[in-house]
Order: C-alpha cells, then sequence, then structure tokens
C-alpha cells in the first residue's frame, strides 16, 4: 500500500500495543518506526518449550472480551492460530476452609455453596431494587460491600481481583479497573438486572466475537507475536534502544540522535519510565501517571511428567486473602489447553507477590521453591513435590493499578495530549490490562490517525 507522506509514527514499545498499533498504520499505509528498549519485541508476553512443556513467562491466556481481538487473529490467520480453550476452563476454584470450591456458575450452586453466607445470598435477592451509587471514585470493596455483601467480597471478588490484578479491591476504583461492571450499576441499576437485560439485546455480527472465551494461540502466545512482527516487517523494529529519549521540535519529534523526524509519537510503556521517555514534560506535570501503583508479583512455571494430585479439572484456583494462605493462586493450563504437558503430566502456573504481599516478589529462588513445594504438596494433596520443569520469573511493575489517583490521571493524559500534538499516551496506563485491552487500544490509536490523515 502507498505511504502517506505527511504523517509519520515513532512507536515507543515493542510490546502488544505497540505492535498491534504497527500492524494497523503498516495496513493503512502510514509510515511508522518501533523503537524498542529490550533486545526481542513482544514485551512481557514469551513462550518456552522445553522437556514437553510449552510455558509462558508473562501472560497465560487472553479473553476473547473485545471484538478487536478476533478481527486481528483472523487478519493473522496464516501466521497463528486462534486456540480456544476448552469447555474445563469454564470452572474457577475457591479456597475455603481447607479445599477448594467451584465458583458458583448458576442458581442451584449459588445457593448451595459455603462460600457465601445466608444472610448475603438473601442480601442478594434485593440486590436489583437498590440505589446506585453516586460516587464516581467508589473503590470495588465499597460498591461490593454495599450491594452484595462481606461474603461475596472475601470470596467471589477479592481472589477475582488477586487473579486479575494481584491487587487489592479496597484500593482500585471500579470505574476505571472495571468499567463494565461500573456501567452496568450506572446505566441499570443493578448488577443482576443490568447483566440481564444486555443479554437479552439483540448483538451485530461484529459484537458476537467477542464471546468471552479464555484462548490462547497454537504454540503459545510467542507465536502471536511472531506474526506481528512478520507482518509488520522486523526492519520496521529498532531493537536494544536502551536510551530511549524523545525530543520535542519544532512542529515535529526526535528520538534520540536518530535524525528522522516524526509527526506522532505513541508511547506504550510503563507510566513509571515516562519522565526519562519525555523529559519536555516536567515531573510534576506527569506526577499523576508516574504515581500510579503497580504490583510485584512472581510467577513460577511448574512441570509435571505425571500429576499425582487432585484431578485438575477447572480454569484455575484463587486464594482469598482472608485465608493467609502464601500464594494467590494457580492457573491449570494443561488441562484446558493443547500440548502444555506431556500426556499424563500436568502444567501449572502459580503466582506470589501482589500489592498485598510484594516482599514475597523478592525472596530467593530456594525460598519461593520451598513455598511453592509446600503450598501446592499440600493445597493439592501431592504425594510427593518431583517437578520436572520449575522456572520462577519476577515482575517489578506486573500490572498497574487503577487507584484512587485514576481520575486525575485520565484528566493529565489528555491535558497533555492537548498541550503536545502528536504525543498520544497509550500502553496500560489506561483503557485496560488484559491482552484484549491492549489489542483494541493499539487498533484505536491506529485507526483514529488513519482516519485524521484520510480527511
Amino acid at each position: 500500500m502507498e505511504r502517506k507522506n505527511n504523517m509519520n509514527v515513532a512507536v515507543i514499545g515493542a510490546g502488544l500495543t505497540g505492535l498491534t498499533t504497527a500492524f494497523y498504520l503498516k495496513k493503512a499505509g502510514i509510515g511508522f518506526q518501533i523503537f524498542e528498549k529490550s533486545d526481542r519485541p513482544g514485551g512481557v508476553i514469551q513462550t518456552h518449550h522445553e522437556n514437553g512443556f510449552t510455558y509462558e513467562s508473562g501472560p497465560n491466556t487472553g479473553m476473547l472480551s473485545r471484538p478487536e481481538v478476533a478481527e486481528l487473529l483472523e487478519e493473522l490467520k496464516d501466521d497463528c492460530t486462534l486456540e480456544p480453550a476448552d469447555e474445563t476452563a469454564k470452572s474457577r476454584w475457591i479456597w475455603k476452609n481447607g479445599k477448594w470450591w467451584p465458583l458458583p456458575s448458576g442458581v442451584k450452586t449459588g445457593i448451595t455453596t459455603p462460600l457465601f453466607t445466608l444472610p448475603d445470598k438473601l442480601r442478594l435477592l434485593t440486590e436489583p431494587f437498590r440505589k446506585k451509587g453516586e460516587n464516581p471514585s467508589e473503590s470495588l470493596a465499597g460498591l461490593v460491600l454495599r450491594r452484595m455483601g462481606k461474603s461475596f467480597l472475601d470470596y467471589a471478588i477479592d481472589p477475582f481481583i488477586l487473579g486479575i490484578y494481584s491487587g487489592d479491591p479496597h484500593q482500585l476504583v471500579t470505574k476505571y479497573a472495571f468499567p463494565k461492571l461500573y456501567n452496568l450499576e450506572q446505566d441499570y441499576g443493578s448488577f443482576i438486572g443490568g447483566a440481564m437485560k444486555k443479554a437479552r439485546q439483540p448483538k451485530n455480527e461484529r459484537d458476537k466475537k467477542a464471546t468471552g472465551e479464555i484462548f490462547s494461540v497454537e504454540g503459545g502466545l510467542g507465536n502471536l507475536i511472531d506474526a506481528l512482527v512478520k507482518n509488520i516487517g522486523p526492519e520496521n523494529i529498532r531493537l536494544n534502544c536502551t536510551d530511549l529519549v524523545v525530543q520535542k521540535n519544532d512542529g515535529y519529534y526526535t528520538i534520540g540522535n536518530e535524525p528522522e523526524k516524526f509527526t506522532h509519537v505513541v508511547s506504550a510503556i510503563g507510566g513509571y519510565a515516562l519522565s526519562e521517555l519525555l523529559p519536555f514534560i516536567g515531573k510534576e506535570e506527569l506526577s499523576p501517571v508516574l504515581q500510579m501503583n503497580y504490583s510485584k508479583v512472581a510467577q513460577v512455571s511448574l512441570g509435571f511428567e505425571k500429576w499425582e494430585g487432585i484431578p485438575l479439572n477447572a480454569f484455575g484456583g484463587l486464594v482469598p486473602s482472608v485465608e493467609k494462605r502464601r500464594i494467590l493462586g494457580a492457573l491449570f493450563l494443561s488441562s484446558f489447553l493443547k500440548n502444555k504437558a506431556p500426556e499424563q503430566g500436568a502444567l501449572l502456573s502459580v503466582f506470589l507477590g501482589g500489592v498485598r504481599k510484594p516482599e514475597m516478589a523478592e525472596l530467593t529462588d530456594d525460598e519461593i521453591t520451598q513455598i511453592v513445594k509446600e503450598e501446592i504438596s499440600e493445597m493439592f494433596q501431592l504425594p510427593e513435590f518431583n517437578p520436572a520443569l520449575l522456572k520462577i520469573f519476577r515482575y517489578r511493575h506486573a500490572i498497574p493499578q487503577y487507584g484512587f489517583e485514576s481520575d486525575e490521571k485520565m484528566r493529565t493524559i489528555e491535558r497533555l495530549e492537548m498541550q503536545y500534538p502528536g504525543l498520544i499516551l497509550a500502553g496500560n496506563i489506561r483503557d485496560g490490562i488484559g491482552i484484549a485491552d491492549r489489542i483494541k487500544q493499539g487498533k484505536t490509536i491506529a485507526t483514529q490517525l488513519t482516519n485524521k490523515y484520510d480527511k
């Protein structure tokens, strides 16, 4: 496709956001260059193959929660293949009083489950009739306590938040961390009533692509990155850019000592690194973005050639904070995705740390190994702990927390983008943290830039 000569975009960061942005810029014929500080594209997404196990050091799965995900995978179908999770992934376990319990998936199991108290179960019947909240900065914990009760917070929402954000529902603002949930109450006055009404609304063919299914790609998520790089063109990605600095000039931007001029800069890096990347913006101006907290997490990929513990017939198990265990939970990847472990084996991904226990991610390998051995052996009734694979990955800035600074942060981003035309502050500092959110954001940015210059 012929390049649009009036536009040249610098994309900072070759993670999923940056690669998706570049993929659609190339399709539109817009000039771009990706700058990445590390020696490989993909950000935290990386797939490993070892001794019959296929494991990830980063996100393990995505969710088809946005039509943009299905659309991107359709466009990349010649280079990577969608792998939907099987039915096992629909079941989630919650740890309570020394035992795993399935999270209820319907009315009957909701009534009989020991996870929630009887008063809270009865309270749920009146949830559709409660007044909607009026505080746009209300925490997720505050909203759940107001509408559902403490046992739902302790044994549904808290472990759910640990699984997604490795965070604390008392510190996450619903409007930004879970906008769909916030909008259910604001638009319909109720979670239950709103969900039922939305389910009855007709969907167009594009909306139907957002099935909500858990997915990976065949061979691992690294193949998605490889497919994007192939279609973008490796020559358009500059790696090992260790001293990335954007300079603002009169009507254009430059990157480091590069002579090339850029009309636009799309930043797709962590908020904590923005002050070094954008020295023309004062730290005080960036303060609301820089203040955003990140969870620290240690992820342990654990592979067994022969699994002898309890059957792992679920997506994974989450551990509520009130249970005082030393792990956040585990995903049972070989239970719902193909070729993750030998036929009689198992592949788990175990998580430690998070906002409440960041020190866990700083422990030595031996200390983490011992904790995982003790916790997994007891919780999954393993007669012997003899993994064929044990790999530890640490993330100092694992997941951004959309906390009480979020409103001011978003106003700051909007103000800076207006103050510095051509600058786009993207990445997981806004618009969600999941794979689907990153793909949607990247496509949206590329579409907006394309539309602007097609007028």
